[in-house]
């Protein structure tokens, strides 16, 4: 089951990249971004409620929830959009690729988890490989600071949203109901900061943006998101996260066909760096035995021992 959902998120989230490049254009970014996590919770939520599948929550979970909107359903894509618009793709991925280290750090932060040196190692051979496969847009390409640092913070705030998750975990919150919840909360979020800036909600009639719009909703973001979060319950954060370190390279073999990218050494070299981090990260014991069905998924650590909530994260 693991191995299923790290696959579908790897597959799901690697082929996102075109479709987040298909909706840059006539739409504002806010727009553009309200428009993928309304859709996203306007079904899911209703689904859920008509199936009897929503869990009871209370009024922490929601601030919990509202928080979980902010930053994983809403602001990271946010200012990651904008980035897109200002610095080159691969470099978008290689930065975001950081998530797995962010998520090693805040789980120390948070929930005082000390991640296996091995997480660090296979972290850094990841990293280092996709800064070889996009060396030459990294040395060519124009490296707009302030993208840089928008597509920095929102890698960071996708890592805030995963320690939420945890704590939904924890609490024995699916990630279904939790998603559905934040998804609106941060669909709300959105269409606020839009009637603030007096941003336009515009519209592109062009069938590729409504195509790309419903496959990021629907695929992008009910489907990748909960085998994603489902992979943090039950492996944890940090081997969830080096899910980010491989779907660039999906999203790289879809660039050499629409994109016409060329393959060179150092893209080779570099692609052996990132499969090898890959089977170092995965080759370490899966963490804890599978859960009994029906039973609450329970976050652990990198030794398999469950996770104590902090208790700010209560």
């Amino acid at each position: 089951m693991n191995a299923t959902l790290y696959l579908s998120t790897v597959l799901i989230w690697g082929t996102t990249w075109i479709a987040i490049h298909w909706q840059l254009g006539e739409v504002p970014v806010l727009a553009s971004v309200f428009y993928r996590f309304a859709i996203a919770g306007g079904l899911l939520l209703p689904l859920l409620l008509l199936s009897g599948r929503m869990q009871p929550t209370n009024g922490r979970d929601h601030a919990f929830m509202v928080l979980q909107g902010i930053s994983l359903f809403s602001m990271n894509f946010v200012t990651m959009y904008s980035a897109a618009q200002t610095i080159t793709s691969g470099l978008l991925a290689v930065i975001f690729s950081a998530a797995s280290l962010f998520n090693a750090l805040n789980s120390r932060l948070f929930w005082g988890e000390r991640p296996a040196p091995v997480v660090y190692v296979a972290s850094l051979l990841g990293i280092g490989g996709l800064c070889l496969m996009f060396w030459p847009e990294l040395n060519h390409g124009s490296a707009d600071l302030r993208g840089v640092l928008m597509a920095a913070l929102g890698t960071y705030l996708f890592s805030l949203g995963n320690m939420i998750s945890l704590r939904h975990s924890k609490r024995g919150l699916r990630p279904l109901t939790s998603n559905a919840y934040a998804m609106l909360y941060g669909a709300l979020f959105l269409a606020a900061l839009m009637a603030l800036s007096g941003t336009p909600l515009r519209w592109d009639e062009r069938p590729l943006y409504l195509g790309s719009l419903l496959y990021l909703a629907i695929i992008g973001t009910i489907v990748g998101f909960t085998a994603y979060l489902s992979l943090v319950a039950r492996i944890g954060a940090n081997k969830a996260a080096y899910a980010t370190v491989l779907f660039p390279v999906v999203a790289l073999t879809l660039s050499t066909w629409f994109e016409d990218y060329h393959w060179r050494l150092a893209s080779i070299a570099g692609l052996v760096l990132v499969l090898a981090g890959n089977a170092l990260m995965l080759g370490l014991r899966w963490p804890g035995r599978p859960l009994r069905s029906g039973s609450p998924p329970v976050a652990v650590n990198n030794e398999g021992a469950p996770l104590r909530p902090p208790t700010n994260l209560q």
